[in-house]
């Protein structure tokens, strides 16, 4: 080897942080993230239960056991369970959002702390513990080498996903700080994730989520167990960073302070279910006919944009202007503002076959083009802009500086209650039992978790 290695590496120095935390030293603004994680999570399993991914998903599944995957009768083993919890959560691309990653933290620790804590005996506090940890490592990874893993062709989420439940497993059940390493260190050889399912709307991206909460748990166990991982999955020359941001070049001062602040107190949770960064341009759009504008005064919509997010959401343009199939059409910003535009919003009814060909939306998004803008501040913050051309000459702009439900906007409690609620009806339950799971969850954090009343 020529590489000097470190005397204490980067997973050590983060290890002897999350082995030192315990559930009453988190701040009260971090425990209610969690419990608005929770929430959000459980609602979104529910809403996607009858999916035809997730119906796949447990077809393909041999992996029977104790655990729960909500909204179903069958019950599966902890990696299992944590595989379709997050793969449902993350389904309707409308989980929670990391703006500095960006990445989508709920979708992968909340299904992989659960199944451990309900397979491995620990408690609510012990939960709440995993959640806030796995989340918290989970975001901050993602800014150590911001846009460069999404550049590299991965998607961020799967590759810190694995990373952020290896930490919160580990952290819930109790792991020594070596162990957390080790934990580390093998999740690292375990992270994986291409977004080629861009290209055609595949179903790839939604079981990244699930991938990773179950890799992080099989991580977690297997360092307790006494495996060894590599130390330097960071910042080695053959480390996380290197293969996936190929650069090992970052701020690795990102971690320093973990414990001691928390980002996850500004995770935005979402207001529409699809891809995080059309939500602004899905807002300026809506305001845009609201004023009174019709979809025929239309010319074109010219759209300032941030560098980082065209080779997602806006090429090729022609596809994101006519998206093949309702998953594609979630990652099609000017599909998407143009449903705001014409429908005045953005809803789970936006992605069926029959409205992705909707001939007035189409139309609409049609008359969409973009132009970057050097400034954008992507991903620190989401914008968005619309200049329409009017056929009579006119010219209106609007803008939105932040995204909806973000840091700046946050949604209430009250707000992800009653989104929960609209899951539950989609996924089709009804009033009374969605309630009832609701109370079951705001008290989930001081009691056992149990979760056997989200069966079936």
């Amino acid at each position: 080897m020529s590489e000097t290695l470190p005397a204490v590496s980067v997973a050590e120095r983060l290890a002897g942080r999350i082995a030192a935390l315990g559930a009453a030293r988190l701040p009260p603004a971090v425990r209610a993230k969690c419990e608005d994680l929770l929430i959000d999570v459980a609602g979104l399993c529910v809403t996607a239960r009858n999916a035809d991914y997730i119906q796949s998903a447990l077809a393909g599944l041999d992996d029977d056991g104790p655990c729960t995957a909500v909204g179903h009768a069958r019950t599966l083993t902890s990696a299992g369970a944590a595989f379709v919890n997050g793969t449902a959560a993350h389904g309707e691309d409308f989980d929670d959002t990391f703006e500095g990653g960006p990445v989508h933290a709920g979708a992968v620790i909340v299904p992989a702390v659960l199944a451990a804590c309900e397979r491995h005996g620990r408690d609510g506090a012990a939960a709440l513990v995993g959640i806030a940890v796995g989340s918290e490592v989970m975001c901050r990874l993602s800014t150590v080498v911001p846009k460069a893993v999404h550049k590299a062709g991965f998607h961020p989420t799967a590759i810190f996903g694995a990373m952020g439940a290896a930490a919160g497993v580990g952290a819930a059940l109790g792991l020594t700080p070596k162990q957390i390493v080790d934990a580390l260190g093998i999740a690292g050889s375990m992270a994986s994730g291409i977004i080629e399912y861009l290209a055609e709307g595949a179903w790839t991206k939604r079981l990244h989520p699930g991938w990773a909460a179950q890799s992080g748990l099989r991580a977690a166990l297997l360092a307790r167990g006494g495996f060894v991982g590599p130390r330097t999955v960071f910042e080695g020359v053959h480390g996380l960073f290197h293969g996936f941001a190929h650069t090992t070049k970052g701020d690795y001062g990102a971690l320093s302070d973990f414990g001691d602040t928390w980002v996850i107190e500004t995770l935005a949770f979402k207001p529409y279910p699809c891809g995080t960064m059309a939500h602004p341009y899905i807002d300026c759009a809506r305001r845009l006919a609201e004023r009174g504008i019709k979809p025929a005064d239309v010319k074109e919509l010219v759209c300032e944009v941030a560098e980082g997010t065209v080779h997602r959401l806006w090429e090729p343009l022609a596809a994101k202007q006519h998206p093949p199939n309702g998953y594609a059409a979630k990652f099609a910003t000017p599909f998407l503002l143009a449903t705001g535009f014409v429908k005045g919003g953005v809803g789970l009814d936006a992605f069926t076959e029959k409205a992705v060909r909707d001939p007035d939306v189409l139309a609409l998004a049609a008359k969409v083009r973009y132009v970057v803008d050097p400034d954008n501040p992507y991903p620190n913050n989401f914008t968005g802009h619309i200049r329409a051309v009017l056929n009579n000459g006119d010219v209106v702009e609007e803008r939105q500086p932040h995204f909806r439900g973000g840091a700046h906007e946050p949604l209430t409690r009250a707000d992800i209650e009653e989104k929960f609620m609209l899951n539950a009806r989609h996924g089709g339950w009804d009033d009374a039992r969605a309630a009832a799971a609701l109370k079951l969850l705001a008290r989930l954090y001081d009691g056992p978790v149990d979760l056997t009343s989200l069966r079936g």
